[in-house]
């Protein structure tokens, strides 16, 4: 027997309404590389993974429901048209259908709440950390300090000046490198107590299931357990200020073994950067030294050459704090000004670090002042505040 116009149209219509769902699923078993990029990264931690699956539990059941509706509201259109002598029932209320459009809405919720309780209880608990690292955001850099380990140093953007102003090509990972990244163990608990000492930034690592605003004055905490080595990369997520694009995340997960002796190199070169601190610079080492953290710290405000932008950032060459008394210059740098974009950076950078720029900064662009600061100087005008 033939089918009739009805039932042909049935038949199309559910292959209209399924073909894109076994469209999707065959896609992502054969893993399609386009529609990986339509959707999100499952990421390399199980917090990342568990919230992969919640979102592919939710879109599933959204798909469900939606092939669902379409499908009836397509045959009411059309089958029970009113050129073919259909007429709408008109009656006021149905008992169960009111319960029955109560009820199983209350219960598609909770099977999707249920998993989401427990990927929310899982991400928050930072119980049984094996490590504790601070992380604290500057405008534009971000401050680690490894808790118990005497480690401590800034990650700040390191893709080139020529990428950034378009005369040369751009890199693979623009805007996505550092000079100094974050290391960790991969297969090792690791929880970030995240803060900020200007404005509200947001620290993102897509890979790692992790996003927390850094906020002045209070600590969020976070974890994660990376469970494969390699570099991943992440960003600022929160509108911090005109160089807010210009504040990348670079985590380097190595194996148990390889971060023992990383460790052990960081705190070795603390302990000689403290030696550092009580040793005399001849003019030219701080000169050499102050040019490339004056170029890496201050310049991007006050100018490579040192002319800074009027109205805004108060000129180097000729102004009146780096040609006024060395303490005045001490105290700007080292405790910053407040109500101004000028940052403190006493916290970021080494006495040897601060030496160096404020020698710079009071001979160089033609100021030739002749003044030779010390690490011991800045030590001292620190000690004595």
């Amino acid at each position: 027997m033939r089918p009739n116009v009805k039932q042909l149209f049935l038949r199309a219509l559910a292959l209209f309404m399924l073909s894109p769902l076994a469209f999707a699923a065959q896609a992502e078993a054969e893993g399609s590389s386009w529609l990986k990029g339509l959707n999100m990264t499952q990421g390399v931690t199980e917090v990342s993974r568990q919230i992969y699956d919640l979102h592919m539990l939710i879109f599933w059941v959204c798909v469900v429901i939606g092939v669902i509706v379409f499908a009836v509201m397509f045959y009411s259109m059309i089958v029970h048209r009113k050129s073919k002598g259909y007429k709408a029932a008109n009656f006021h209320e149905s008992t169960s259908v009111e319960i029955a459009w109560t009820v199983v809405p209350a219960l598609i919720l909770i099977v999707m709440a249920i998993p989401a309780t427990s990927a929310l209880i899982n991400l928050y608990d930072t119980s049984e950390a094996e490590l504790d690292i601070k992380v604290t955001g500057y405008q534009w850099k971000w401050q680690y300090e490894y808790l118990g380990e005497d480690v401590q140093f800034m990650s700040e953007i390191a893709t080139p000046e020529a990428e950034i102003y378009n005369q040369e090509d751009k890199g693979e990972f623009y805007l996505a490198q550092v000079n100094n990244p974050l290391v960790i163990p991969v297969d090792t608990k690791v929880r970030f107590l995240i803060t900020a000492k200007d404005v509200i930034h947001s620290w993102w690592m897509t890979d790692f299931g992790v996003k927390k605003d850094a906020i002045p004055g209070f600590i969020n905490e976070t974890w994660a357990k990376v469970e494969k080595t390699g570099v991943y990369r992440g960003y600022c997520t929160e509108l911090c200020g005109q160089g807010h694009a210009f504040m990348p995340i670079v985590v380097n997960v190595v194996e148990k073994d390889e971060y023992a002796q990383w460790i052990a190199d960081k705190k070795q070169a603390a302990a000689a950067m403290r030696e550092l601190a009580s040793k005399e610079f001849t003019m030219d080492e701080l000169m050499e030294r102050g040019e490339a953290v004056y170029n890496q710290s201050c310049a991007s405000c006050h100018q490579a050459n040192g002319e800074g932008i009027p109205g805004v950032f108060p000129a180097m060459k000729g102004g009146a704090i780096t040609t006024g008394p060395v303490e005045g210059h001490l105290d700007i740098v080292v405790n910053g000004k407040g109500g101004t974009a000028m940052q403190a950076f006493g916290a970021q950078l080494s006495e040897v670090d601060l030496a160096a720029v404020i020698t710079y900064e009071r001979n160089a662009w033609g100021n030739n002042l002749g003044d030779v600061v010390q690490p011991v100087d800045v030590l001292t005008f620190k000690q004595g505040q």
